[in-house]
């Protein structure tokens, strides 16, 4: 008797499923290679402005200014005279967006909440009370001078907290835009330059570590606060140096507020926490628990000054000089006038304190 040949075979759904997720995946994959053949051209070109800046600074003078500053500069420049082509612009969105709110979150791996204690009780209170009040003073100035809200929260922040970092950091969380960044870096860049070259000349007011505080809670670029406190004394670099990084800590509490406003001010819109605000905050927490190791933290800091260069060029691609124009001089009024009240308020404090 012959038995029956079975003829089925375990194999066969594989043979009906394979040729199905294989051109899926090919799909998915070609999708990917599209989007970045796309981004490749942008991407490449804010690199390029952005290497031309860090090359820019090994010049005698060039020196003075960030690599940040350079790279906005080249990408004003490169968009005004000569132009930019459209296949750049997929890239140089991204360069402006994604990779800014990474580099953004990368800051966090260099403060820390030891940071704010190092400075001590009145060194503490005198940062916060100047940050707070230049910041409520210069969002008042701003209404009264008819600044709109979004370029005077720009400068608000610049001003109060860390300089461009902070501009560029609020830009994520309001509705900014390119033209409001680009002026509000350029004026928080001249005022801070402004203060890194006027200190000095009144260090002798002050004992070096009161020198180093007024620095600190004062000027508003991290280089511009060395630059100036380290040409007094050490004393008053080391000072500065930790005043101004815990007065940079209040970055991620403006964040969340500058984000809740923007939410509330738009109709029928929910507040919610940027992923990159909580990330930020993450690394803040990591690198206070020391769970980063103290050999990657300048590495990552390198890389993330590279990443907000390659993001600073790609907001100068962005930015339309004759927009800037019909925005008016009052922005720049403004910011003197925050400048200002930062400089001389601080200096009050820390005269009546110190």
């Amino acid at each position: 008797m012959r038995h029956k040949v079975n003829n089925f075979k375990p194999f066969a759904a594989i043979k009906i499923v394979t040729p199905l997720q294989r051109d899926g995946f090919s799909q998915s994959m070609a999708q990917v290679k599209l989007s970045l053949a796309q981004l490749r051209s942008g991407i490449l070109l804010t690199a390029s402005l952005a290497a031309i800046a860090y090359l820019l600074r090994l010049v005698p003078g060039f020196n003075l200014f960030s690599p940040l500053v350079l790279a906005i500069l080249l990408g004003i420049l490169a968009r005004n005279v000569v132009g930019v082509a459209p296949i750049c612009q997929p890239g140089i969105s991204f360069a402006m967006r994604r990779v800014l709110r990474v580099a953004v979150v990368l800051l966090g791996v260099q403060l820390s909440v030891l940071q704010v204690l190092s400075v001590g009780i009145a060194g503490l209170l005198i940062m916060m009370i100047t940050l707070f009040s230049t910041f409520w003073l210069t969002c008042w100035l701003g209404r009264r001078l008819g600044v709109n809200s979004s370029l005077t929260r720009l400068i608000a922040a610049g001003t109060s907290i860390c300089g461009a970092s902070a501009v560029i950091a609020a830009s994520t969380t309001t509705e900014s835009s390119d033209e409001d960044i680009t002026y509000a870096i350029a004026i928080v860049t001249l005022f801070g330059t402004v203060s890194m070259l006027l200190y000095p000349l009144l260090s002798g007011q002050f004992m070096p570590e009161a020198f180093g505080l007024w620095c600190g809670v004062s000027i508003h670029e991290v280089a511009q606060v060395i630059a100036a406190a380290f040409q007094v004394s050490p004393i008053s670099g080391e000072v500065a140096s930790l005043s101004k990084l815990s007065r940079v800590l209040w970055l991620a509490p403006m964040l969340l507020m500058l984000g809740t406003v923007s939410k509330a001010s738009q109709p029928k819109s929910q507040v919610v926490l940027p992923w990159f605000v909580i990330y930020f905050m993450g690394l803040i927490l990591l690198n206070s628990l020391n769970f980063i190791p103290q050999g990657l933290k300048p590495i990552i800091g390198q890389f993330n000054q590279v990443l907000l260069t390659i993001s600073m060029a790609a907001m100068g691609l962005e930015t339309r000089l004759n927009q800037i124009q019909k925005i008016g001089a009052k922005p720049l009024y403004l910011g003197a006038l925050s400048w200002l009240f930062i400089s001389g308020f601080s200096y009050s404090l820390i005269k009546l304190f110190y």
